[in-house]
């Protein structure tokens, strides 16, 4: 759910060392987007400056410590502040939904999808997608599909985004929670998905509501970033006291849901 830009190489007019700070013009200048490569000719640069190294990566850390306080505090300052009560929860109700996800994953998201890809999904099961909406706006959403799998009818969580000025307020653990309940009603004997190993809100996120980490994906990424693999096993909910309790609140809030039209067909984290 990432994506920066970065260059390196060696400067002009045969220096032998040079730094190259490169920041993707497509992107805006944060401390993930902000590249850095640092070319250097070791064994000349050893002989001649000794402290060379030590300096220099003083130097970049104190630059890069300075740009992610400063993103930091610009996080804060564009916080959003609301009543959980204000969030209104919907399943997906048909093609005016699907632009509103399409433009969030598209946003947050480090993999493009194609809308043939998005189709796919809410199509075949919109029950499984849920949004989330503050005031009118379009916040959050969980995008998900189930079926057989080898000898197993399993649950997957495709894509799953809250847009940052409203994260860290458990609309993220609501969306995929619903989803969740959905597929265990519906007989699923397990979920998964893929979230990048970097990604600690995500693996933090699903590790509460009792995934485990099944295996390492390697370059899954196309930006060539890792992945775990998540899986949470059903029946057992005395092993995910977490989930359950958090389903009982999905009833409790049942009257926020806005049910998919019967003329839709059956209806998929990154991370």
């Amino acid at each position: 759910m990432a994506g920066g830009g970065a260059c390196c190489g060696r400067g002009g007019g045969g220096s032998e060392d040079s730094i190259i700070w490169a920041k993707s013009p497509s992107q805006p200048s944060t401390s993930f987007a902000f590249g850095l490569c640092l070319v250097l000719t070791s064994n000349k640069i050893k002989k001649r400056h000794p402290k060379s190294r030590s300096l220099l990566a003083a130097r970049l850390g104190s630059e890069l410590k300075e740009t992610m306080e400063q993103e930091e505090g610009e996080a804060r300052m564009h916080k959003v502040e609301f009543d959980p009560s204000e969030i209104e929860y919907v399943s997906y109700g048909g093609e005016h939904h699907l632009p509103l996800i399409m433009n969030l994953v598209d946003q947050e998201l480090s993999e493009p999808y194609s809308i043939f890809t998005y189709r796919y999904f809410v199509y075949l099961w919109p029950h499984l997608s849920f949004l989330a909406f503050h005031k009118g706006k379009c916040v959050g959403t969980v995008v998900c599909k189930m079926g057989e799998h080898r000898s197993t009818f399993r649950g997957y969580i495709a894509m799953l985004v809250v847009i940052k000025p409203y994260r860290g307020r458990g609309i993220a653990t609501e969306l995929v929670t619903r989803s969740i309940k959905v597929m265990m009603e519906s007989g699923c004997e397990e979920v998964t998905l893929e979230a990048e190993v970097t990604n600690k809100g995500a693996l933090a996120l699903y590790g509460r509501l009792g995934f485990i980490r099944a295996k390492r994906l390697f370059r899954y990424y196309l930006n060539g970033v890792d992945a775990f693999r998540l899986k949470l096993l059903f029946p057992c909910p005395e092993i995910h006291p977490s989930l359950s309790m958090m389903a009982d609140k999905v009833e409790s809030h049942g009257h926020h849901d806005h049910i998919a039209p019967e003329e839709c067909p059956e209806h998929h984290h990154i991370s």
